[in-house]
């Protein structure tokens, strides 16, 4: 992007450059040979004065004294006179060629007065003038590039940014970017950025909540139904048993129908996981918070092993981790630590991502609803963990309060299956940073 705007603006640049330039160093060229010979006829005006005084004085000789007009010459010039009365007279050398030659007519006397000097004088103050031309046009178009540059640094900047909100928008990173960049079109468009964010992060969390309760009630009342069609399949009656039993059937169809419908609600909204590489997602997560952290005195410690690998969408769980760390930063105190983790074995193996403080911890009246909208510990909204489970379970993992004091929030996140793997993974030992 930043070469295109800079390209653009350059090629406007020469072209105004060449459309501008060109005219006007013929111009100049015009010029100078204008000026020239106007310098010329201003010499040649001058002879033929001093001729017509030195004709009025002297009969005998009509020219008089043609040495003194000799000196006037300019160096290098030749004078040539031609009247029917005084013949044919030159005075200086042959210029050469290429010469610059202007003639004017005799006042008193019928003929011509021609002078001649030599063209390379001219041309050179030509050459001369052109180069100042070409000069300030290369200037020009130096510091046009030169605003350039920083024109495409300025929008360049902003526009990327802005697409990689965009982008991560849409992987479902919901984080807010305070940034901006002085730019009003470009600072509205960042501010409907994150209005959109937030409003698709309520999306998300209504939706998680109206599924669950949709779950829960259906399951309720479905579970009570069957009870009921179970008991009367047991009455006396054959017809009224028959009947309860096949309703008993339908019912449990249903279930089933439920269940469907419920897996594929979930796998649509875990669509974009994909297996990632933990350590290299979690060092991005560590990178990002690092310097808010640094600003609070807060040192911010990675622990993660290198062939972890878990299937999730990375700007999801970026924002799940973000929401825990800016939680452990506001209400925690001490060392903020993120780690990951095995955990289990065989088919209920998951990965474990763990944010801890060494604060207070969570008080124990909010600890069994730290995760439901609305309640908060402090003057926030209540709505960042409330989010978080949502954003987690929406890959199909979970996000739980581990332990109230110390405060130690666990994410545990599915395992991809062994086609699903990135690469051959490498075993290593826990690293920290």
């Amino acid at each position: 992007m930043r070469w295109r705007i800079l390209q653009s603006t350059l090629i406007a640049v020469a072209i105004t450059g060449l459309v501008l330039g060109g005219p006007l160093a013929f111009a100049s060229w015009r010029l100078v040979e204008h000026s020239t010979r106007a310098n010329l006829l201003a010499r040649l005006a001058q002879v033929v004065v001093q001729l017509d005084d030195q004709s009025a004085a002297a009969t005998l000789n009509p020219w008089g004294d043609l040495g003194s007009i000799a000196r006037a010459l300019p160096p290098g010039g030749q004078l040539v006179v031609d009247s029917p009365r005084t013949g044919h007279s030159v005075i200086g050398a042959d210029p050469g060629p290429g010469a610059v030659v202007e003639s004017l007519a005799l006042g008193q006397h019928r003929g011509t007065v021609r002078l001649a000097v030599p063209g390379g004088g001219m041309r050179g103050d030509q050459l001369r003038a052109v180069a100042v031309v070409a000069l300030l046009v290369g200037l020009s178009v130096g510091i046009g590039a030169v605003i350039a540059t920083v024109t495409a640094q300025r929008l360049a900047g902003p526009l990327e940014d802005v697409a990689d909100r965009a982008t991560r928008l849409g992987m479902g990173d919901f984080r807010p970017a305070p940034a901006r960049h002085g730019i009003p079109e470009l600072d509205r468009l960042a501010e409907l950025l994150d209005s959109s964010a937030a409003a698709l992060a309520e999306l998300i969390a209504r939706e998680r909540d109206l599924v669950g309760d949709v779950s829960h009630q259906l399951r309720s009342r479905l579970t009570a139904l069957l009870l009921r069609l179970d008991e009367l399949a047991t009455h006396p009656d054959p017809a009224t048993a028959a009947e309860a039993e096949a309703a008993l059937e339908q019912a449990e169809r249903l279930g089933a129908v439920l269940d469907d419908l419920l897996r594929a609600t979930e796998e649509a909204r875990a669509a974009t996981a994909e297996p990632v590489k933990l350590a290299e997602l979690l060092g991005e997560v560590v990178a990002d918070w690092k310097p808010l952290a640094d600003a609070d005195g807060r040192p911010l410690r990675l622990r993660v092993a290198e062939e972890l690998v878990a299937r999730v969408t990375p700007g999801r769980l970026r924002e799940a981790l973000g929401v825990l760390i800016d939680n452990a930063l506001r209400h925690g105190a001490g060392v903020v630590t993120l780690s990951a983790r095995w955990t289990g074995v065989g088919p209920d193996r998951m990965v474990v991502v763990e944010v801890t403080d060494g604060g207070e911890g969570v008080p124990e009246d909010l600890a069994a609803r730290v995760f439901d909208r609305g309640i908060s510990g402090a003057s926030s909204t209540g709505v960042g963990l409330a989010l978080a489970r949502a954003l987690v379970e929406a890959d199909g993992g979970r996000l739980e309060l581990s332990s109230a004091r110390p405060a130690r929030f666990a994410v545990y996140l599915r395992v991809p299956r062994g086609e699903e793997l990135p690469g051959p993974t490498r075993s290593g030992t826990g690293v920290v940073r």
